[in-house]
């Protein structure tokens, strides 16, 4: 009886983790196909940037069930290319500021499969390679979900590199005392001022 709830547990669970592997492994497979590609212009590599791959995942959502068309990903003809409209909202997920995301660039291809030359064709061999020829960009966030793979470029500059926000600098969140937790606090620095007197 073990046995067999064992072996539907891993019936259960191995698509998950293939899904998981695959996905990882495409965004692993198209950086270094983005270095080598860069290495071959004499350009510096990308690094990960943290920021810009949790935008990345989010617009990769949006997109999941959107199908492949001629007019969409790297297909999309300059000028015409979709908005996102809840950009503010992945922004607020991913706690990064507007101000931040200025000078980068957002990637969005639609490869059925996500087989992967064709992935890494979709960026090196269309009007995506003006940005990835640039020395401008120097860190990259890469997500896919279904048949897209969104890259996002970043900069070192204030205006590109997808820093957090002010306030999640410290990993942590700002501390509102409130009222009452001001007094307290007032109130052990009185305590303490006499216990040291």
């Amino acid at each position: 009886m073990d046995l067999r709830v064992s072996l539907f547990s891993f019936c259960l669970i191995a698509p998950l983790l293939l899904h998981c592997v695959r996905s990882d492994d495409t965004g692993t497979q198209l950086l270094k196909g983005l270095n080598s590609y860069r290495a071959s212009l004499n350009l510096s590599s990308l690094a990960s940037n943290t920021n810009a791959a949790c935008l990345a995942d989010q617009i990769a959502k949006q997109f999941k069930s959107q199908p492949c068309t001629n007019t969409t990903g790297s297909d999309t003809v300059p000028g015409t290319e979709q908005q996102f409209p809840n950009y503010p909202s992945f922004l607020s997920k991913c706690h990064i500021n507007t101000t931040v995301t200025q000078d980068g660039q957002v990637l969005p291809a639609c490869v059925p499969n996500l087989e992967q030359d064709l992935v890494l064709t979709n960026f090196t061999k269309t009007q995506y390679n003006e940005y990835l020829n640039s020395t401008e960009y120097v860190g990259v966030g890469i997500a896919d979900e279904g048949n897209w793979v969104v890259v996002v470029l970043s900069t070192n500059s204030p205006t590109g590199n997808y820093a957090p926000g002010v306030e999640d600098m410290s990993e942590g969140k700002s501390v509102n005392f409130g009222r009452f937790g001001w007094f307290v606090m007032f109130v052990l620095l009185g305590f303490g001022a006499l216990v040291v007197m």
